[in-house]
């Protein structure tokens, strides 16, 4: 992949300050959103059969949500630990490898369906390790693609990245079903292998603009940054805003972004509606995620303030959705809410893998695999139980005010109860060259 001509022209709603697609206009950039595509197709066929192959070898339900949060535990118990790995060695190295090894893992499940020799024990353990290597492989991915384009441009990196999440989500799933039926379910495994193979072969090739990443440091050297899992920790813990970011996001998790539990349950219920009514729904909140994914590609700066004002009016809407009196309406509310909810993502995104200083950012990200996993197995649970007592209606409305009230109390007490912010490692050496 020889590098772009510096004098070559490019086209205007690349280099464009507030174009969405900005991002692109980096070589790397593309090769890495093409790759992410081939590899997000593969991921989705896979997922697309894999609950399918569970019930077909098992024939129990239980054991295909028992297998789901095997695969999911890792995040929770692992994250810290897989971010303090990738702060610890060369991302690109570290991208390119665990990537290699979940394309390793599809490919040994590919055989093993093959040879009709996969089992309950084996199933459950290549689960496992599918997500102990994700707990590296996410943050690992996440950071490298922000290093190939320059600061202000992250925002448009993370918007085309959901754009490309969505693109692989409809292909992957429109492609899972001709592929099974003609070559069978280990085809969806072998084609998701050759995915991640095909991104780890691409990952040498690209060119960082930023080297954010400092050399691994000589713990004997004076000076040199913290690389524990606990440094990581503490400074989450101690930066208020990332702080603030986890509780809207919790929240908002837990009580906001269930729609296809709260939804569906308003659709086929109150609103007496059935699967096709609750599929175009499903369109819509696709349909909107795209749009709003291209929105927030224009942000340059989004801060937690914005995520929170978002969050709030995401609540508010849903709260309107919760008494919409028709599908009609609610049709009507969905998108917006859609929209709402994805500029929200992406702002909180850049936020999070921006906000760090260099050397801690794989692990703040490993921070926020742990509690991110936390909400998403809590939040279902609690969002059923609030449905059971208060019906579909009453759990949109009740958790909408509750989402909105919560940012509303925060930004009023603001400044209060909140600790000194935490200085960024680099900032340090400033103060105290300034003090000198």
């Amino acid at each position: 992949m020889p590098s772009s001509s510096a004098g070559a022209p490019r086209p205007r709603v690349l280099t464009d300050a507030s174009s969405p697609w900005r991002s692109l206009k980096y070589r790397s950039m593309r090769w890495w959103s093409v790759a992410h595509l081939v590899s997000n197709t593969g991921t989705w066929m896979q997922l697309t059969v894999q609950n399918l192959l569970v019930l077909q070898i098992t024939g129990s339900a239980a054991a295909t949500g028992l297998s789901m949060s095997v695969q999911a535990a890792p995040g929770l118990l692992m994250g810290l630990a897989g971010g303090t790995f990738v702060d610890r060695w060369p991302r690109k190295l570290t991208a390119a490898v665990s990537q290699a090894l979940l394309g390793v893992v599809a490919l040994v499940t590919a055989f093993l369906v093959v040879t009709h020799r996969l089992d309950l024990p084996a199933l459950m353990a290549l689960a496992a390790v599918t997500g102990l290597v994700a707990t590296v492989d996410g943050p690992a991915c996440s950071l490298l693609g922000n290093d190939l384009v320059r600061a202000e441009d992250v925002p448009s990196a993370i918007g085309v990245g959901s754009l490309v999440h969505s693109a692989g989500r409809l292909a992957g799933a429109a492609l899972a079903g001709v592929t099974v039926g003609l070559l069978g379910t280990a085809s969806a495994y072998a084609a998701n292998a050759l995915s991640f193979l095909f991104v780890a072969a691409v990952i040498p090739f690209l060119r960082p603009q930023r080297h954010t990443q400092p050399a691994v440091p000589d713990r004997a050297s004076k000076g040199a940054p913290d690389m524990s899992a606990r440094e990581g920790l503490l400074f989450f813990a101690r930066r208020p805003r990332l702080v603030a970011l986890a509780g809207i996001t919790g929240i908002s998790a837990v009580f906001g972004r269930n729609y296809a539990l709260t939804l569906a349950v308003l659709v086929t219920g109150p609103l007496a509606g059935g699967a096709g009514s609750f599929g175009t729904v499903s369109t819509v909140l696709a349909a909107g995620g795209i749009v709003g994914a291209v929105l927030a590609a224009r942000l340059r700066k989004p801060s937690v303030r914005l995520v929170g004002l978002l969050a709030a009016t995401g609540g508010l809407l849903q709260v309107v959705a919760g008494l919409a009196p028709s599908l009609a309406v609610l049709l009507v509310l969905v998108l917006p809410m859609a929209v709402v909810e994805s500029v929200s993502d992406t702002a909180g995104t850049t936020v999070l893998q921006t906000d760090p200083p260099p050397h801690l950012r794989g692990r703040v990200l490993g921070v926020w695999s742990t509690v991110s996993t936390l909400w998403g197995l809590a939040g279902p649970p609690v969002l059923g139980l609030l449905m059971q007592h208060a019906g579909a209606r009453g759990a949109l409305v009740a958790g909408g005010l509750l989402i909105a009230a919560t940012v509303g109390a925060g930004h009023l007490l603001r400044g209060r109860w909140a600790p000194a912010p935490v200085p960024a490692a680099e900032d340090r050496s400033a103060v105290l060259v300034t003090a000198a």
